[in-house]
């Protein structure tokens, strides 16, 4: 059974149950820190939480929020040092899940959160045409007011596939400072290859902003606020999608942002992040209490061994990505302030998330060599050895599908509606969100959808997980049926892992369970497989 409980702290055990609602209200205003402001432990029900949706209840408005490319414990309330303040006030606030999977890989990872499919039956790549809805069709349809901003990675673009409104990166990754070409007499940005953008029905290649001050991260919440003041008055719910693209490469932050984590990385190292990371993350209760931390990746040295003439320059890459989260936080305080000055704030979801884990991509593709990270000729990339910790406990990294590579923090936040300060242990995954909307605008839900509404979880609900989940990236492939998961890398074996003993896959099994191998792989190759009949 998959249960929810609420978050021990050792700060609070005295206070009387009085002063909860003062202290709550603390958290959300961001007047005192989170560590602070964590409830005692207690046991969520659906008595504990609230009444369920009626005829008569308000629709919501739903708010989802995904960043690119960051790991499991990067954000505080997972366990990560970055300062990041608002999105552990919705965590003390909401739910957190202990679980919760993604596709390893950006653009599968959307093709599945979008349509609710599993990603080869609907089509993944920069130019895909999804072969079924998407939930901005889907809301839209329901009654909602459907908006987006961000990254889309994909063909047709989101005002093509049912999103009223939409500005961003319709590509994969982009030039933070400018995405497109050199400003009058501005040096060329550094870039892997142009990028489409679009703005509402009208696309750009390249998009060239006119503002020498432009960063994608503030850009996308720029128009969102924009979008929420300009609907404020609308009575129809809406649905608001903020794809970020931080902290993906590459790693672009301000001259004051990266000095605030300057110096912190050179000290601790990454050897020693991953064990300050993990003990945080036992203290939180984010993970299960027999999880032992996984394994410095065979291929990473030890940083004690690292040659004193680099390690500058390694503290310099993760302190920017840091600064990325950082600034990625802050904006998202610019929305919730928003949702709270429009009076929406009460009646909106939010969900926040990541596509995939830490990326181990380590090159350095700056037009400029020696360039920092402020100047638009840079192009730096976190590198293996910070990725790794940045999935702490786990193992492996995007494009891979070991728990590094497809674990991402996933925070569900509803004032009245979810008990704060609560964890749930139910498994997640992104094929659960269109169900979930579904559920939460009160239409029906297709009865051929892989995944299941959370709906209950978020009101502390116990339900039973839809088993297997199944993974294809490239070479990599798994599936997990209940606690055990079958992993294949290239042309290695199948390796087997029981998850309930074992969380980070420290120990493969299948030599004690040949049985099992063989039967997880058959139900596998079923799955990829299978090609259902494109739904309409």
């Amino acid at each position: 059974m998959h249960g929810v409980t609420s978050l021990p702290t050792p700060h609070l055990t005295n206070i009387i149950p009085c002063f909860r609602g003062l202290l709550l209200l603390s958290v959300y205003l961001g007047v005192a820190p989170l560590n602070e402001l964590l409830l005692p432990a207690q046991q969520a029900s659906a008595d504990t939480v609230v009444e369920n949706l009626d005829a008569s209840t308000e629709r919501p408005n739903i708010l989802l929020i995904m960043c690119d490319d960051m790991g499991f414990s990067d954000i505080g309330s997972y366990g990560g040092e970055v300062e990041t303040p608002n999105l552990d006030r919705l965590a003390a606030t909401g739910m957190r899940f202990r679980t919760f999977y993604n596709n390893a890989k950006c653009e599968h990872t959307r093709a599945s959160l979008l349509t609710g499919r599993w990603w080869h039956h609907v089509g993944a790549s920069p130019t895909v045409h999804y072969s079924s809805q998407t939930f901005g069709e889907r809301m839209r349809t329901a009654g909602y007011r459907t908006l987006m901003t961000g990254k889309w990675h994909a063909g047709q673009t989101p005002f093509q596939r049912g999103f009223d409104r939409y500005y961003g990166l319709t590509d994969g990754c982009c030039n933070f400072w400018n995405p497109g070409n050199a400003r009058a007499n501005g040096p060329t940005p550094a870039r892997k290859k142009e990028r489409r953008w679009a703005i509402d029905d009208k696309e750009y290649k390249p998009f060239t902003p006119e503002s020498p001050d432009f960063y994608t991260t503030d850009a996308f919440t720029d128009q969102a606020i924009q979008y929420l003041e300009q609907y404020k008055t609308e009575t129809k719910p809406f649905l608001l999608y903020v794809a970020y693209t931080a902290p993906h490469y590459p790693l672009h932050a301000s001259e004051g942002d990266i000095a605030k984590y300057r110096g912190k990385y050179k000290r601790l190292g990454w050897d020693q992040l991953r064990q300050q990371r993990f003990a945080r993350q036992q203290k939180l209760n984010i993970l299960p209490e027999n999880t032992t931390l996984s394994q410095r990746d065979a291929s990473i040295p030890a940083w004690d061994t690292i040659d004193e003439s680099k390690v500058d320059w390694w503290d310099l890459r993760m302190a920017t990505y840091a600064a990325m989260i950082d600034r990625m936080d802050r904006n998202i305080g610019r929305l919730l302030k928003t949702l709270k000055d429009t009076g929406k704030a009460e009646n909106t979801v939010i969900f926040f998330l990541s596509d995939n884990g830490a990326c181990k991509d380590s090159a350095d593709r700056s037009t400029v060599k020696g360039t920092m990270p402020w100047e638009v000729t840079s192009y730096l990339t976190q590198g293996q050895p910070w990725a790794n910790a940045s999935n702490t406990p786990f193992r492996q990294y995007k494009t891979t599908d070991y728990e590094g590579g497809t674990r991402t923090p996933m925070i569900a936040h509803w004032p009245d509606h979810i008990m704060k300060n609560s964890i749930t242990d139910h498994p997640g995954h992104l094929i659960d969100f269109m169900p979930t909307m579904l559920d939460l605008a009160g239409v029906e839900i297709d009865k051929d959808l892989p995944g299941q509404s959370l709906l209950p979880v978020l009101r502390g609900k116990q339900i039973t997980r839809s088993w297997p989940m199944y993974w294809q990236f490239g070479k990599s492939r798994a599936i997990r049926d209940k606690h055990w998961k079958l992993v294949k890398q290239a042309a290695s074996d199948w390796e087997l892992f029981d998850l309930e003993t074992d969380p980070t896959e420290s120990r493969n099994v299948a030599s004690e369970h040949p049985e099992k191998v063989a039967k997880l792989a058959k139900q596998w190759d079923a799955w990829w497989n299978h090609h259902p009949t494109p739904q309409p």
